[in-house]
C-alpha cells in the first residue's frame, strides 16, 4: 500500500510545466492544435496522447503539440499568453481569466462533473474525531488543494451556507490533494479534501469519514470542461470540430473498456493500472458524460454562486462562450 502511495505522489507531484508531446509528423500543410493537459480526470486526452492510431482524423485532418500543466490556472494563463489553443479549463479559472485578462474560450466539452450516484469531492476527518457539523469546525484547521481553486471556493461557499466565517473562524492551509489524508491523520487539520485514486486507498486503509461533500453546495457541479480560444476556434472550425470528436469518440472508447482507461491512465501518470482500475468509470469516479456534452446550466450556476458570494468582480453569462455547432457533442 505505501509503494502505491508513494508512486501516486510522485506522479501528481510532477505534473508541472514539463512535458510537451508531439503527435505523429505530418504534411506540413495540416493544421496544428496547441492543446494543454493535466492530471487527473483527463482521460479521453490520454488515450488520444497514448493510442493516436485509434483517431484516423488526428495526423491528417489536424495535429496535435501536447502540453502538461499543474492546474487549470496556468493554462488559463498560457492561452492568453497564446501559447495554447485549447485547453483544461474549471469555472472559475475560465471566469477569472476573462475578468481580469480579456480571455474568450469557448466550451467544447466536459470532462468532469458532480452529479448524484457519482464521486464528489468530500473534506475527511478522523473516524474518532469529534467533529460532526460545520459548526464543530470553529477554531480549527480546514485543508485545501490549493488557493484559488474551484473546489477551494466551493468550500468557501460550504463555510458561508453554514454560519461560518472562512477569515475569522477557522484557518485554512494548502494541503494539495496527494498529502490530504496524511495531514489529516498526523493532526496537522482538522479536515480535509478527498479525491480519487487518494481515496480509493484510504478508504481502505480506513481511520478517516466524510464530513461534507461539493454536491452539498451545488448539485450538479461542473469540476472540468475543455476551453478553445475563440479567435483560433473561428478561424479554424473544421480543425476544433475534428478534435471535439475525437474527444468524444475517446470517451466512448473508454466507457466500452473501463480497462484501457486505467491502462492509458497508468501510462500517464507511472502508478499501477490496479489501482485506477478500482475507481475509473465506476460510481466511485466523477461523472462523465458518454458524448461529453458540457452541463451548461450547471457552469451558468458556477458564476451565479461565486458573483453573489463576492468571489468574481463581475456576473457573467455563459452564452458569450457557447457556440451551437463547436460545442459536444459534434457529428
Amino acid at each position: 500500500m505505501k509503494t502505491k502511495v508513494k508512486a501516486l505522489l510522485a506522479a501528481t507531484a510532477t505534473a508541472t510545466l514539463a512535458a510537451t508531446v508531439y503527435a505523429p509528423a505530418v504534411a506540413a500543410d495540416v493544421p496544428e492544435l496547441r492543446v494543454g493537459w493535466t492530471i487527473p480526470a483527463e482521460e479521453s486526452k490520454y488515450l488520444m496522447m497514448k493510442r493516436p492510431e485509434l483517431f484516423p482524423d488526428l495526423g491528417k485532418k489536424y495535429t496535435i503539440k501536447w502540453t502538461q500543466f499543474q492546474g487549470t490556472s496556468p493554462m488559463v494563463q498560457a492561452m492568453r499568453a497564446d501559447v495554447l489553443d485549447c485547453a483544461t479549463m474549471a469555472p472559475m479559472s475560465m471566469a477569472q481569466g476573462y475578468i481580469e485578462s480579456g480571455l474568450k474560450p469557448y466550451i467544447v466539452a466536459q470532462h468532469a462533473a458532480e452529479e448524484p450516484g457519482s464521486f464528489s469531492v468530500y473534506w475527511a476527518v478522523k473516524e474518532d474525531s469529534p467533529i460532526k457539523s460545520a459548526q464543530d469546525l470553529k477554531g480549527k484547521v480546514i485543508g485545501t488543494n490549493a488557493y484559488g481553486s474551484g473546489v477551494y471556493y466551493h468550500m468557501l461557499l460550504w463555510l458561508k451556507e453554514n454560519g461560518l466565517d472562512p477569515e475569522k473562524d477557522v484557518k485554512i492551509v494548502e494541503t494539495g490533494f496527494p498529502p490530504s489524508a496524511d495531514a489529516i491523520r498526523s493532526g496537522r487539520v482538522d479536515a480535509g479534501p478527498m479525491v480519487p485514486p487518494f481515496t480509493v486507498l484510504n478508504e481502505e486503509k480506513g481511520g478517516l469519514r466524510p464530513l461534507f461533500k461539493l454536491l452539498d453546495v451545488q448539485n450538479p457541479n461542473v469540476q472540468i470542461f475543455e476551453g478553445c480560444s475563440q479567435a483560433y476556434t473561428d478561424a479554424n472550425p473544421e480543425v476544433v470540430k475534428a478534435y471535439v470528436k475525437d474527444l468524444q469518440n475517446a470517451m466512448a472508447k473508454l466507457k466500452e473498456n473501463p480497462a484501457l482507461a486505467a491502462e492509458v491512465t497508468s501510462e500517464i501518470t507511472r502508478a499501477p493500472a490496479a489501482v485506477f482500475s478500482k475507481y475509473l468509470l465506476t460510481p466511485k469516479d466523477f461523472h462523465r458524460e458518454p458524448n461529453m456534452k458540457p452541463n451548461i446550466d450547471a457552469i451558468q450556476e458556477t458564476f451565479d454562486l461565486y458573483h453573489e458570494a463576492g468571489f468574481l468582480k463581475e456576473s457573467l453569462d455563459i452564452k458569450e462562450f457557447v457556440r451551437d455547432d463547436i460545442i459536444a457533442p459534434v457529428k
